[in-house]
């Protein structure tokens, strides 16, 4: 395995991860679906009756002002929409199902995005999905591939910035970390895609972590 080193995350994969705005805002406009759908499928789920008033305002708040259909300028606008979106409902999951809810949650939005997405499920196909989705936060990562694993190093999460960004703004922020939650939904959307996973959080130089991607051992499978 190589050292980490630290490059700008368009550097990876030969370009497969894409500079354009349309691309970008794409990526935020289909987690904004994968993660509202994934809630809602939650909460058909728990069949609970008495909150149905107090998740349709959550939604309407959801899908207040949504970007122009026009993808070519709604990068930022879209990007400001998810988060909001996934703040809204980490608050709705935490102040009514509690906090260790939220890994069910993170499976329901990994059966969407399994179910959802119709590209390559290849090992380094799934890991890009990973590496494109931290380079909307402008993240600084690094990816080696292997014949047994793919390892992804996190040298520089920008998600920590952004978060504070948006809570300047007013955006609710449940969770003391946005490692909280983002753990669970990654193991979790790595398993809906078929591999194992393991990460490890740190904090070198800036807040990051370091996740090893492996497809599984079939003679330890029943």
């Amino acid at each position: 395995m190589t050292m980490a080193r630290e490059v700008a995350v368009t550097d990876v994969f030969d370009g497969a991860v894409s500079d354009d705005v349309a691309a970008r805002a794409r990526l935020w406009q289909r987690r904004f679906f994968e993660a509202e759908s994934g809630m809602t499928r939650f909460f058909v789920d728990e069949n609970a009756p008495g909150l149905i008033d107090e998740w349709i305002q959550v939604k309407s708040r959801i899908f207040e002002g949504l970007p122009d259909a026009s993808l070519a300028m709604g990068e930022e606008a879209w990007k400001r929409v998810f988060f909001r979106a996934q703040a809204l409902m980490e608050q709705f999951i935490v102040a009514h199902f509690g906090h260790d809810r939220m890994a069910d949650w993170a499976r329901s939005n990994a059966y969407v995005y399994a179910t959802t997405t119709t590209g390559s499920t290849c090992r380094r196909s799934v890991a890009d999905r990973f590496v494109r989705q931290l380079a909307n936060y402008d993240s600084h990562t690094d990816v080696d591939q292997a014949a047994e694993e793919t390892v992804i190093t996190v040298i520089r999460c920008g998600i920590w910035q952004y978060r504070e960004q948006a809570r300047a703004q007013g955006v609710p922020i449940t969770l003391a970390s946005p490692c909280e939650y983002c753990t669970k939904a990654t193991a979790a959307n790595f398993a809906a895609k078929g591999y194992d996973s393991s990460y490890q959080l740190t904090s070198e130089a800036a807040r990051g972590c370091r996740w090893t991607l492996r497809t599984p051992d079939p003679t330890h499978q029943r």
